[in-house]
């Protein structure tokens, strides 16, 4: 392993999507839906291929620390940080880079959000391995894109040029020529038909000098708070009192869209940012109704539902299709899919204790 190589997990965020399974204090990233480690324990475990447990930081909130750090037992304390306060992507990576660089001036490092389900982590640590060797020696930025295969409007999409003019990397890096925000359907179908964007996945790697300049140049606040954390002599009360000042922001505005020079690296792997109810749907247990579980269930004359039960109930579905229903035991959640986008809406008039 490169002892210049270090990784931030990103794993802050509300738990509304999923509600009523996720709560803020215990969102997404922090289940475990299948069994098999909820998504924060499985992003460690993926990066221990190639950087050590004393090499990765983990940014969390204060509502979540103290699940996070059950989880990430193995991670040393210190390096599980909760942010004071909710300022987007660019203060939080702007947080890392200054912790690292601390640590090490010549650190590279790969951002990786805790929220994502990869299912292949063999395949993700020989590329990462790879990103993080040209960030050490290229001076650009580098991002790590999923090739499309549906016109998906709830994704940014970044834009490849030229290839990269070193012949000697195994897998497909690009020039970007530009980000795109999330677009509508017809113009993701545009995207597709191009055949040259990739699905913006929020994984990031840099060197730490380079994305310091970078930062002065197009994010003054961001670089001026990284050089205090060097000078700081108390990290903890300067992180408590500094970070809620910084101007919320997330990374692509304030940083990736402005720089001069951002590689792309397709990703050989298969990816899912698993962001509602129907798409968990597909990793549950299927019926020949389409009916998808996670648990023992009871059905007549119905199809096309989702049914979780958080502590092994049976459910019972009768003369209903196209349905969410979760039980958790202090919570039933029924709802059409139609309208899984909308229940963090109901989550704002719930009362605070079941939030």
């Amino acid at each position: 392993m490169n002892p210049n190589n270090y990784a931030l997990i990103l794993a802050g965020g509300s738990g509304t999507r999923f509600w009523p399974l996720s709560r803020n204090s215990k969102p997404k990233q922090l289940i475990n839906f299948h069994g098999n480690g909820s998504m924060l324990c499985q992003a460690i475990t993926r990066l221990q291929g190639i950087i050590p447990n004393e090499r990765i930081l983990i940014l969390t909130n204060a509502l979540q620390l103290e699940e996070v750090r059950a989880q990430a037992c193995d991670i040393p304390r210190e390096n599980i940080i909760a942010e004071p306060a909710r300022r987007d992507t660019a203060p939080a990576v702007a947080l890392g880079i200054g912790i690292i660089a601390k640590r090490n001036p010549k650190a590279n490092m790969i951002i990786v959000p805790s929220d994502s389900l990869i299912l292949n982590d063999e395949a993700f640590q020989s590329l990462a391995d790879e990103a993080l060797a040209l960030a050490s020696r290229d001076e650009a930025l580098i991002t790590i894109g999923i090739k499309p295969n549906w016109a998906c409007p709830s994704y940014g999409y970044i834009e490849r040029g030229e290839k990269h003019a070193d012949t000697s990397l195994k897998y497909n890096c690009s020039e970007v020529l530009r980000f795109c925000e999330k677009p509508s359907s017809e113009l993701a179908a545009q995207y597709i038909e191009q055949g040259n964007f990739t699905w913006n996945a929020g994984i990031f790697i840099w060197n730490v000098e380079h994305v310091s300049q970078q930062l002065a140049i197009h994010s003054p606040e961001l670089a001026n708070f990284i050089e205090c954390i060097a000078q700081s002599s108390h990290l903890p009360s300067f992180i408590e009192e500094e970070f809620p000042k910084l101007t919320p922001i997330s990374i692509d505005f304030a940083l990736m869209e402005k720089a001069p020079r951002v590689l792309n690296f397709e990703a050989n792997f298969d990816w899912d940012d698993v962001g509602s109810w129907i798409s968990l749907g597909k990793y549950l247990n299927y019926d020949e109704n389409n009916n998808a579980s996670n648990s023992s269930t009871s059905i007549l004359d119905a199809s096309g539902n989702i049914a979780y039960s958080a502590q092994g109930k049976r459910i019972a579905l009768l003369g209903v299709d196209d349905l969410i229903v979760v039980d958790t035991g202090d919570s039933i959640l029924v709802a059409h899919k139609d309208r899984a986008d909308d229940i963090k809406k109901i989550v704002d008039g719930l009362p605070s204790e079941l939030c």
